[in-house]
């Protein structure tokens, strides 16, 4: 009597269904978490003005600052390492841009690309750190937290007696450079959205006919850029696949011949990039750099990020994902100040999100791929 062969199927030619596919992706938290979230304040506070051009303008602004600091540690992220000094990174930068721009006179333009190039070192520093000694990368970043905190409050003490440094906007007063971090597009069509009564004008004082949004700021073409750049860095490139696979496996990567250490330190550039073109858009808009700047910055990213679908052990995650983790950020902190509700609530609300996204990420997953 012959043997029945049996036929064995190959796990990486097995067809997957859609909603498989959709079900496994990690995006898919951060986008029930969003959905939630709308549905929650479109109950809660339709008429508050939080969904006219006013208030979507306002939410949106904050949700960006959240996301180009999310995109930054989500690469990060994916390739295995945190980067505990962005908070500090964006607080020392801002710094670095008045100090330059104010103090000393220097040209704005020049005075950026000072700040970008002197952050971006920093950065390169700490995945150099992390790849040359093997430390743990919360370790480095974490000494480098301090430092750069201790930089930001000791350097204008000593130069201008004072840890709050103004006088920004009239420095950057023509510069060319300036305004692709400070200014706004689309003020026309704003203007007309004005006139065609599609938006709210001004009915009073020096401003009466103006748009009450006037433009779509910097902030939030910055954000979008940086999104669009990850998400095909991510998917659609071999360096993106280089990224997870540093994130997953190092070791079999190496092997694999994927340049591990340059990977790494190419992503903690990347990081402390975001962390800069934050602090330097929020000091065009503030017109002042404070040594309190970005605090906790880093936690709130690395929180957008897990919200988002990524594993804190690496080789897994999404741009989109983290930027949707953002965006709920942003939606819940505004959100509460238009439905009135104790603003002190934000992070008991952002912690229950966190939990709730962690929570459905993983049980979906293990259902999916059979983990236990």
């Amino acid at each position: 009597m012959t043997d029945t062969p049996q036929v064995v199927i190959d796990e990486r030619v097995k067809e997957i269904s859609p909603l498989r596919r959709a079900l496994i992706r990690p995006e898919l938290g951060g986008i029930i978490g969003t959905v939630a979230v709308f549905v929650f304040f479109l109950l809660l506070a339709a008429d508050s003005g939080m969904f006219n051009a006013q208030g979507i303008m306002n939410w949106s602004t904050v949700s960006a600052q959240f996301m180009i600091i999310a995109v930054g540690a989500c690469l990060l992220m994916i390739a295995g390492e945190f980067d505990l000094s962005v908070g500090s990174m964006i607080g020392f930068a801002g710094m670095m841009v008045a100090i330059f721009g104010v103090t000393l006179a220097v040209p704005m333009w020049l005075t950026i690309l000072i700040t970008f190039a002197i952050c971006m070192a920093f950065g390169a520093l700490n995945g150099f750190i992390v790849v040359r000694t093997g430390l743990p990368s919360f370790i480095v970043t974490l000494a480098t937290l301090f430092i750069l905190r201790g930089f930001t409050i000791f350097i204008p003490q000593t130069v201008e007696r004072k840890t709050i440094i103004g006088g920004i906007r009239e420095a950057a007063e023509g510069d060319w450079l300036a305004p692709f971090f400070g200014g706004k597009i689309g003020q026309g069509l704003f203007q007309w959205m004005g006139d065609a009564g599609i938006i709210a004008v001004f009915d009073r004082g020096n401003r009466a006919g103006q748009p009450v949004v006037d433009g779509i700021p910097m902030l939030i073409v910055w954000a979008i850029a940086l999104i669009v750049f990850g998400h095909i860095l991510l998917t659609r490139t071999r360096f993106g696949n280089w990224i997870y696979a540093a994130g997953g496996d190092a070791q079999a990567a190496r092997y694999a011949g994927v340049p591990v250490d340059r990977v790494k330190i190419t992503m903690f550039v990347f990081t402390a990039f975001c962390a800069t073109v934050f602090a330097v858009c929020q000091v065009m808009e503030f017109g002042s750099a404070g040594a309190d700047r970005g605090l906790l910055k880093e936690f709130e990213a690395i929180i957008a990020v897990v919200i988002g679908g990524a594993l804190l052990t690496g080789g897994y995650g999404s741009v989109i994902g983290a930027a949707l983790g953002a965006l709920i950020f942003g939606v819940v902190q505004q959100g509460l100040f238009f439905a009135n509700v104790e603003s002190s609530l934000f992070r008991v609300f952002l912690g229950v999100i966190l939990l709730l996204a962690v929570i459905l990420n993983t049980y979906i997953r293990r259902i999916i791929t059979g983990e236990r």
